[in-house]
Formats: structure tokens, sequence, C-alpha cells
């Protein structure tokens, strides 16, 4: 005996009823959200754009025409000829985040090993120790390093002692003590994700490497290195982006001597009222942010790397 399967009308009600179901839950539970993202995330970013590509008036109003001059002025495209200041500036926070995030890899890949290998009560504190500088204020830590590295301090004495710098001089300001501040602010960045790689390292593969005769250079950078590679390119980024629009402690630590990114973006929404040069400088920035993301989501994809986009 055949039997004819088909939807009665009260099933198919209940199904329509259940997916207006789904949309009314999806919501009330992720609306509220997009709604925040829209009205203080997206809606200032697009304004931004548009602003970015207008004029500025002569006494500092935000008016037509539209024009590419924003840009091609940040590119040292200027009325009067090519200007290399702020080319100058972007290369120079390129440099800024780039030393940072090499020093942070160099300094912090001995330390998530060393964590890593410490029995398990003591795991928790030492993470403890290394995310304490954020239970500090950043303008507050920065006022702190000068107090550390000024000429009567115990610190300057030291490094001194040891043959860097002449005896007097202050270590702040200068390039020292901005590094000092950049790698402490930034350290547990990349310590963290780096950590949570190494703490799923399988070392039989090490140990197989080492029973083949491998040394250990040839140990790291063919067993262990491409299993940590995931979290050691997150923590790169997470130390690169936010070190190359750092301003407040090159400010401060620099004694304001040397512009960067975030400098020139702070200066022309503040006193030169350039909000379209700003807002061009600003979405640079971003393009920056952006772009490094892609990056990571390209050579993190399938390596079992968080994701980020």
């Amino acid at each position: 005996m055949n039997t004819i399967l088909s939807k009665s009308p009260g099933s198919e009600i209940k199904e329509h009823i259940s997916y207006r179901g789904q949309l009314k839950r999806s919501a009330i539970t992720t609306g509220p959200g997009l709604v925040w993202l829209v009205l203080l995330l997206l809606i200032p970013l697009a304004a931004l754009g548009v602003i970015s590509f207008l004029s500025r008036g002569d006494y500092g109003e935000i008016q037509l025409p539209f024009t590419l001059e924003n840009y091609k002025r940040l590119l040292g495209f200027g009325l009067l000829g090519f200007d290399s200041l702020y080319p100058a500036i972007l290369l120079r926070s390129l440099a800024l985040g780039a030393g940072t995030a090499l020093i942070c890899v160099v300094t912090g890949l001995p330390l998530a090993f060393f964590i890593s290998r410490l029995p398990a009560r003591f795991k928790t504190p030492a993470l403890t120790l290394v995310i304490i500088p954020f239970w500090t204020n950043l303008l507050i830590r920065t006022y702190a390093w000068q107090i550390l590295l000024a000429p009567e301090s115990w610190l300057t004495r030291f490094v001194h002692a040891i043959a860097i710098g002449n005896v007097g001089d202050p270590l702040y300001p200068g390039t020292f003590a901005v590094a000092i501040g950049m790698v402490c602010d930034y350290l547990p960045f990349l310590v963290l994700p780096l950590y949570a790689s190494v703490e799923k390292l399988d070392w039989s593969l090490a140990e197989a490497a080492m029973d083949l005769g491998a040394n250990r250079m040839r140990v790291f950078r063919h067993a262990l290195l491409p299993q940590i590679m995931p979290g050691l390119i997150a923590g790169t980024i997470f130390v690169f982006l936010p070190a190359t629009g750092q301003f407040v402690i090159p400010d401060l630590l620099g004694g304001a001597k040397t512009v960067m990114l975030g400098n020139a973006i702070q200066q022309q929404f503040g006193q030169s009222r350039d909000w379209p040069f700003g807002s061009a400088i600003a979405f640079v920035a971003l393009a920056l942010v952006m772009v490094g993301l892609w990056l990571y989501a390209r050579k993190s994809q399938g390596k079992g790397g968080p994701d980020l986009l």
C-alpha cells in the first residue's frame, strides 16, 4: 500500500511560527549588540571616511568640494611639491611597531616556554605576574618609568655601571626609554597567545627529531616553531598594530621630540583643526590594522590559530 506523504497545513504554520520565533530570539539576543555596533562604530567610521575626502575651510570648518588632497598630502605630495614629513612619520611609526614586536618576540619566547614548563601550581601566579601591569593605567605606568629612568634613580646607576651610556646622563627622554616603555606595556599581548600555543606542544616530535640527530636549533626550527606559529603570529599582530599607533609613550618618554602616527592624528583633530586630514591619517591607520588582520588570517588558516575575523 503506497502512502502519500504530505505536509499538513498545521505543520507548515508551525514551521513558519518556529522560523519567526527564531528571528525574534536572534533580535533579542544579538539585536542590542548590533545596534550598539552600528551606532558607535560603523556610523562614526562612515562619517570619518566621508570627512577624509572633504576640505578644510579657512577657519577649520569642514566643507566641500570632495578631494583626494588629504591622502596625497599624507603621501608627501602637497601644493609646494614633495614633502617627506608625513611619509617619514608613517615609516617611523611602522619602524617603532616592528621594533617593539621584535623585542617582544625575543623576550617573550623564553618567558612563554619558561612558564609552560613550571609545575601546575605555579603557572597561574606566573601568568598573573605577566598581566599585573594591566592593573594600572597606561598613563600612570608611563609616568612611573620617568621616575625610574631619572638620572638619580637606581636603575640609571645600574645601567651606567654595566657601561651603557655616560655616567650622569638620564636614560629619559630618549630612544632607550621609549623602547623600555613600549616593551613593558606590550609584552603581555605577545606572551599570552604564545603561551596558549606552547601549552599545546607535542613534545614527542622534538624527541623524535633529537633521536634522528638534530641539534637544539634544528629541533626548535622544524619541530617546535611550526606548532607555535599561530600563537606567535597572533601575538606579533597584537603588539605591532597598537604599537604603530601609540603616541603617549613616545611623547612622554621620548620628550615629545619625535612625531608618531598617533601624535599626528591628535594634532590634526586638536591644535590644527584639520579634521579632513586627520580623518585621512586615521583611515590609513585603520587600513594598516585591517591588512595586518588579513595577513594573520591567511597565515593561520588551517593551523589552529584563533579566528580574529
